[in-house]
């Protein structure tokens, strides 16, 4: 869909601010649940005794529940009416808050995150079709604006916030916060005007299940990559196909399944029935661009907001606080930076904004890559992180308000449904595929580490098993070595520095990886609309 239709011509009336003040609280409340879940990792590992990555299948869930159902949450809350499912779905957030604060186990954790995912898919269409039927022009970008800052506020509020209670009190006082927000939102939603819906509205249930399967498919495919073999089936895996892993095949049939879904969906416009989705909204190369690198932007943020947390809560022993503190320069540039991002709108290009913010990410993460060391207090290291921040935040804005302003208020919840899907595809996918890689980048680390070092003989390595390597504490190696093993206390001390080597080159390398993939955005970006605000709509 291009952005030149015809449009009803904007007034100078200015709408009130009091709705805007019930969808920013309202982003705050599903943003501050994601980053919190990172920052209660240690928690949750020591509370559940389970590994990191079983914590981590807590976002997933979540992603996966929200990219599943967005789509077919735009469609109804445009038949039952905005308002009554916004608060609806508030509630239904807010016992998933609840079973989080109860949980006796993981498996209670990652279903309340469940219950918390499918409430926002219907949450994130919702904001954007209720920010279009409140706001104009200068004042519409102010309000998608908002909610850019509004995710980053939450994640370094839910970082310290997180991290102080964590280290003080335990990780389930955070999830309190998450109830307190969900109680504001809900009693905000009836300062908005209420709406009926369009009950002649006819909800495509083919295409939401084949989007529904297709995203749960790559979604536990790209998850468990690691856990069941990246293409050999490991002992892990539920089956195997001719000894080939689940994993990747789980993920080709969701790529199969979900090109299923656009021939249906465009079938059924063609045929004049309404779709479960608007595709015209991605019409143009400048729209897809913007979904394209949405993707990626999130997936990134996914990645190192899990990344982090695993590295200094896990692998160096550290505090929940102290991950907080790590992680405020990048939270509080990309706040800063979704901010003020809006007011250079009228200067440069969306493509120039763009391109310029993937190439300082890209830039960040290589400089990452080479500085960072055991300390994430160092200069270098913060200065690393304040300009991914600034690249980061400007793209969380502007391809959010592309999609916005480039579709008329009709399609605004196809645009929110869109944009859920990918903001929380992307989000798993990043999450699940960075454990996965860090995980196997670790156990090449280490084996080729320990082969080559003169104090661990072949006797003492074969009581370890170099087969399931995961991220663990100098404190944990040595307990383990200590009381499983044979091993004297000199090769408990090697074990150690080659665990500290082979950590801190698997970061390295993470880092790296997320670079290439910010560069591959690059070129991509620069099919963003290249006209300023204000200027004539390229055709």
């Amino acid at each position: 869909m291009t952005t030149d239709q015809a449009r009803p011509p904007e007034t100078s009336e200015r709408s009130s601010w009091l709705p805007l003040v019930c969808f920013f609280f309202a982003q705050v409340l599903m943003s501050f649940n994601v980053a919190a879940l990172p920052v209660s990792i240690g928690g949750m590992v020591d509370d559940f005794d389970v590994a990191p990555t079983a914590v981590s299948t807590t976002i997933v869930a979540y992603g996966i529940a929200v990219a599943a159902l967005v789509m077919l949450g735009g469609k109804l809350g445009q038949r039952v009416g905005w308002v009554k499912i916004f608060r609806i779905v508030v509630f239904t957030f807010a016992c998933s808050s609840v079973l989080m604060i109860v949980s006796q186990s993981v498996t209670w954790a990652i279903a309340g995150q469940a219950v918390a995912g499918a409430s926002a898919a219907f949450i994130v269409p919702a904001l954007v079709a209720l920010i279009a039927e409140n706001y104009k022009g200068d004042q519409q970008a102010s309000a998608v604006g908002s909610l850019g800052s509004a995710r980053a506020i939450s994640g370094m509020s839910a970082f310290f916030l997180g991290g102080a209670l964590g280290s003080l009190v335990g990780w389930r006082p955070v999830f309190m916060i998450v109830l307190v927000f969900a109680v504001i939102v809900f009693a905000l939603s009836f300062t908005l005007r209420p709406d009926t819906g369009d009950r002649s509205i006819d909800i495509d249930v083919v295409a939401a299940v084949l989007i529904g399967i297709a995203v749960v498919l790559l979604t536990v495919g790209f998850n468990n990559l690691n856990a069941w073999g990246v293409f050999f089936a490991d002992d892990a895996a539920p089956f195997d196909l001719v000894g080939v892993s689940p994993a990747p095949v789980l993920i080709i049939v969701g790529l199969v399944i979900g090109q299923a879904f656009f021939l249906w969906t465009r079938r059924r416009q063609r045929s004049g029935r309404v779709p479960l989705v608007d595709l015209s909204v991605l019409g143009s190369s400048r729209e897809r661009a913007a979904v394209y690198a949405m993707f990626i932007v999130v997936a990134m943020e996914a990645a190192l907001n899990f990344t982090v947390p695993l590295y200094i809560q896990i692998v160096q022993g550290r505090s929940p606080f102290d991950t907080s503190l790590a992680m405020i320069p990048f939270n509080l540039t990309v706040f800063v930076t979704a901010m003020l991002v809006v007011r250079v709108y009228k200067t440069y290009s969306p493509r120039i904004i763009g391109t310029a913010a993937f190439i300082l990410t890209t830039i960040a993460l290589v400089w990452l890559a080479f500085v960072v060391t055991n300390n994430w207090q160092t200069m270098s290291t913060i200065i690393g992180l304040i300009v991914f921040g600034i690249g980061q935040g400007a793209l969380v804005t502007l391809v959010f308000n592309v999609l916005v302003t480039s579709a008329p208020k009709a399609r605004a919840g196809d645009v929110g449904s869109i944009r859920g899907t990918t903001q929380n595809l992307a989000s798993a996918v990043g999450t699940a595929t960075i454990g996965a890689l860090l995980v196997s980048i670790l156990g090449f680390a280490v084996a080729s580490s320990v082969a080559s070092h003169p104090e661990l003989p072949d006797d003492l390595v074969s009581q370890v098993d170099l087969d399931n390597v995961n991220f663990v504490s100098n404190d944990g190696l040595r307990e383990t070595l200590s009381t499983q093993t044979t091993a004297s206390p000199q090769q408990i001390d090697a074990a150690i520095e080659v665990n500290e080597d082979s950590r801190l080159s698997t970061l390295k390398y993470g880092l790296l990886i997320l670079a290439g993939i910010s560069a591959t955005a690059i070129i991509p970006a620069s099919r963003l609309p290249g006209y300023r605000k204000g200027e004539i709509p390229e055709g």
